[in-house]
């Protein structure tokens, strides 16, 4: 199992550091961490369920929490907070970090949507309202 030695969390330029004992060392953006969150609720349980992270430029990471001796949950500040980033995704993601985001830029321009939380065309890609149970509404 990959171990981190060092890590560090810089508001200002809005970037996450991580160092590992086998001397790897990966920088991401606060947007890049979001984007690409191993939850559900990013990725899906099937990749055909996986959703188009849009307008999340500006995302600041609220807090870290650890999880055991294996990960980090990160609290960003649109709310989202349930990925569990293991040791080992963590490295894969900076492993592939080029790769990954070059797509995910495609990503978006393929479906007309922006980085940009204020812009427009991110619209369609808004969270619909939960339904809720008739029963539950009293």
């Amino acid at each position: 199992m990959l171990v981190p030695v060092d890590m560090s969390l810089h508001n200002k330029s809005r970037r996450f550091d991580i160092t590992f004992e086998d001397g790897r060392s990966f920088e991401f953006s606060f947007e890049f961490l979001r984007v690409f969150s191993p939850s559900a609720e990013v990725q899906g349980h099937t990749p055909d369920q996986a959703k188009l992270q849009v307008g999340k430029r500006d995302v600041v990471i609220k807090g870290i929490e650890p999880i055991g001796t294996y990960a980090l949950r990160f609290v960003f500040s649109d709310g989202h907070d349930s990925g569990i980033y293991s040791w080992d995704y963590l490295a894969e993601l900076g492993q592939n970090k080029d790769k990954l985001w070059d797509v995910y830029l495609k990503e978006l321009a393929d479906h007309g949507a922006s980085r940009d939380p204020d812009d427009p065309a991110n619209a369609p890609f808004a969270e619909k309202p939960r339904a809720t149970c008739p029963s539950h509404q009293r």
